[in-house]
């Protein structure tokens, strides 16, 4: 308990004294998981749609792959990026491995199903009406698009979130791809196996209750835009 007690003061203390390695952590944190997000985003929600609002050949294929692809194991996701990425994988020449592009790129695997799922999802439960009453009332393709997409920011800032909430408390990829270098790819995550490992548990502790803190105030910050959103709905 003790050592649970210091681990939350010494966080605190970490932050708010301007430690330079942990806000490197951090900083490197929000940005490998940021970029990632921000991919997947700009990926999953028109192929979401795509999947939600046409139908082709392969479909049934593609989201049966998309909701599969949402419960594959984070460390099934880094193994086929390190192999990749490895020297004697397709893609060694680029010499990424260990890199915060790896990582990146993982997360991005990680996050895309989620999104592209749960926008999937959610325009699949509009009502065909809507759809019809737009087209009828003579709207471009992205108009329709972004017409579709407003009715349905409720439960796509919940797959923001969701997705969030996936790659910045991912381990065991961003680990085998990264290497947990300190200094140049350590994460929140792998510093605290790192701590955890070398018996350091109030330091371990600390960058746990750091990462919770800023899983907390993202989530919130989209939570206030989701429920926004619900309301004026």
């Amino acid at each position: 308990m003790q050592e649970i007690v210091q681990g939350i003061g010494d966080a605190f203390r970490l932050l708010f004294s301007g430690d330079w390695d942990i806000w490197q952590i951090v900083l490197r944190s929000l940005y490998v998981s940021g970029i990632a997000l921000v991919v997947a985003l700009a990926l999953g929600v028109p192929f979401g749609t795509l999947l939600a609002l046409t139908g082709f050949p392969g479909r049934r294929f593609l989201v049966t792959l998309i909701n599969t692809g949402m419960g594959v194991p984070p460390v099934v996701v880094g193994l086929l990026v390190f192999m990749l990425l490895a020297r004697s994988g397709p893609l060694g020449s680029l010499h990424l491995l260990y890199s915060m592009k790896a990582m990146i790129l993982a997360q991005i695997l990680i996050a895309l199903p989620i999104v592209a799922g749960l926008t999937l999802a959610a325009l699949q439960q509009l009502d065909e009406g809507y759809r019809l009453q737009i087209l009828a009332l003579g709207a471009g393709r992205l108009q329709y698009f972004r017409l579709l997409l407003r009715e349905v920011r409720v439960p796509l800032m919940a797959a923001v979130m969701a997705a969030f909430g996936g790659i910045i408390s991912e381990v065991g990829a961003v680990m085998m791809v990264g290497g947990n270098l300190e200094g140049q790819t350590q994460v929140l995550t792998t510093g605290i196996v790192q701590e955890t490992r070398m018996g350091q548990f109030s330091a371990a502790i600390a960058l746990a209750v750091i990462l919770m803190l800023l899983a907390f105030t993202t989530n919130y910050a989209m939570t206030i835009v989701q429920q926004k959103g619900a309301r004026r709905g």
